[in-house]
C-alpha cells in the first residue's frame, strides 16, 4: 500500500499505511499503576500505530509458557490494535539461563531481555544459537553494566558542568561490537534497539556492509534533542540517555543513509511521582507514543532533513517487514499535516505524561486510524476547526 496526498475540508491529509512500533512498554501485567494494554494501544491507536511490540521488563517475566500466556489473554480482552510481545532471552532477564526458545517460538519471534544487556559472553553465543534455529529475532539491550559506573546522563558537557555522573557512549557500542562478533558465528537475526552513539552507528553501517543480518532502531528524541537541551527534570531522563550534538547528527546521517532501518519510540511511562525527582532520581524512561510523528515531522520532514516517505518507510514500511507483516488497505492511518498544535502531556491517553517535547508546537496529527478494517480511532474535523 503507498501512502497517497489528498485535500479535505481544506486540509492538507495523508494516508499512510498504520505505524508500527518494535519497542515499546505497555507495563502490563506487573504495573499497570504505569500504563496498562488498553491505555497503552489506544495511545497508539490515536498517533496512528496498528502494530506494537511489547517488552518483557513485566512481572511475572514472560520467560514461559503460562507467564507470556497471562500477557496475551490481556492483549486479547484489551488490546485495540496488533500488540505483539516480546519473550525474554533468559528467565527473569536475569542473564543467566536462557528461555526455551522452542517452547516460545509458539508465541513469538520476538526475543530480548530489554530493560538490561546479557553480560555473559557465553550465554548469549547460546542464545543466539537458538534463536537462529528457531528463526527468531534477538533484540538487544546494549549496555555494558561494567562500564555505568552510576551514571544516569550523558558523559558529556551538561554532565560535567552540572555535577552528574555519567554514561559513556562505550557502554552501548561495546556490547553492540560483541554481539556483532557473535553475529558471525550463529548467523542470528540481530536487531539493536535505541541506539544513541555515533560508534553504534558505524558499527552497525560496517556490519550491514559485510552482509550480516543485523538492523537497529532509534528514538525520536535522540534524532532530534541532545545533552545541550537537558534540564534537572525527570522528563528528560531516559536511557540510552541523549548524547551530544556530534552523536545526534550521526544518527541522523544513519536513517539518511539506511543504516538505521526503525524510528521506535521505546514508550515507557512512569507515574507522575517515579518522574518528579530529577535527573538523578527519576526513573529512566519517557512516553513516546503520542509525539512520535508530529516530533518528527516537524524537525525533520519540514526543514527538509528527510522526505516524509522517508519517515514513513522509518515507522511503517521497514519496521512492518521486520515483523513479516504486509502493507494492506485493512491498516492505515489519516493524518492531518496542516494540524499545528503545543504538545500538552496532561491531553496524553497513555498514562505516561513525562516528555521533552511538552510544550512545543509541532505540526501533523492523526485524525484516523483502522486496524484490520476497523475504526479504532477517529477525531471529528470540521470545515471551521
Amino acid at each position: 500500500m503507498k501512502f497517497e496526498k489528498f485535500v479535505s475540508y481544506g486540509r492538507n491529509l495523508i494516508t499512510t499505511p498504520g505505524f508500527a512500533d518494535l519497542h515499546v512498554h505497555f507495563r502490563e501485567p506487573g504495573f499497570s499503576y504505569k500504563e496498562t494494554i488498553k491505555t497503552g494501544s489506544l495511545a497508539a491507536a490515536s498517533a496512528g500505530y496498528t502494530h506494537v511490540c511489547t517488552m518483557p521488563n513485566l512481572s511475572p517475566a514472560p520467560d514461559n509458557a503460562e507467564n507470556i500466556g497471562k500477557q496475551l489473554d490481556i492483549i486479547k480482552k484489551d488490546a485495540v490494535i496488533g500488540v505483539i510481545p516480546y519473550s525474554c532471552i533468559t528467565e527473569k532477564r536475569l542473564g543467566k539461563k536462557i528461555v526455551d526458545f522452542d517452547e516460545m517460538v509458539k508465541y513469538t519471534r520476538l526475543f530480548s531481555d530489554d530493560g538490561s544487556g546479557v553480560q555473559n559472553d557465553i550465554v548469549t553465543l547460546e542464545a543466539m544459537e537458538k534463536c537462529a534455529s528457531v528463526g527468531g529475532i534477538f533484540a538487544a539491550h546494549c549496555e555494558v553494566n561494567s562500564l555505568l559506573n552510576g551514571g544516569y546522563i550523558h558523559d558529556g558537557e551538561y554532565a560535567r558542568k552540572n555535577g552528574h555522573l555519567g554514561i559513556c557512549s562505550a557502554s552501548e557500542y561495546e556490547m553492540i561490537e560483541r554481539d556483532i562478533s557473535l553475529v558471525r558465528k550463529t548467523g542470528c537475526r540481530y536487531h539493536v534497539c535505541h541506539i544513541s552513539a555515533s560508534e553504534s552507528v558505524e558499527l552497525i553501517r560496517r556490519a550491514k556492509a559485510e552482509g550480516l543480518p543485523v538492523t537497529c532502531e532509534t528514538g525520536p528524541h535522540y534524532l532530534t534533542l541532545c545533552d545541550s537541551d537537558l534540564k534537572d527534570e525527570g522528563r528528560y531522563k531516559m536511557n540510552p540517555p541523549l548524547r551530544s550534538e556530534s552523536d545526534k547528527n550521526a544518527l541522523i546521517e544513519g536513517i539518511i543513509d539506511g543504516t538505521i532501518d526503525v524510528i521506535a519510540t521505546d514508550h515507557a511511562p512512569h507515574s507522575a511521582d517515579e518522574k518528579s525527582k530529577g535527573l538523578k532520581g527519576s526513573a529512566m524512561g519517557i512516553t513516546g507514543l503520542e509525539t512520535a510523528f508530529p516530533v518528527l515531522y516537524t524537525f525533520l520532514v519540514k526543514k527538509d532533513i528527510i522526505t516524509l516517505e522517508k519517515l514513513i518507510e522509518l515507522m511503517s514500511v521497514n519496521p512492518k517487514k521486520i515483523l513479516g507483516i504486509p502493507l494492506d488497505e485493512e491498516n492505515y492511518s489519516v493524518i492531518d499535516l496542516d494540524a499545528e498544535y503545543t504538545v500538552d502531556s496532561s491531553k496524553f491517553i497513555s498514562m505516561g505524561k513525562a516528555t521533552p517535547f511538552d510544550g512545543m508546537k509541532v505540526y501533523g496529527k492523526n485524525i484516523l486510524t483502522v486496524y484490520n478494517g476497523k475504526t479504532v480511532w477517529e477525531e471529528k474535523i470540521s470545515d471551521n476547526t
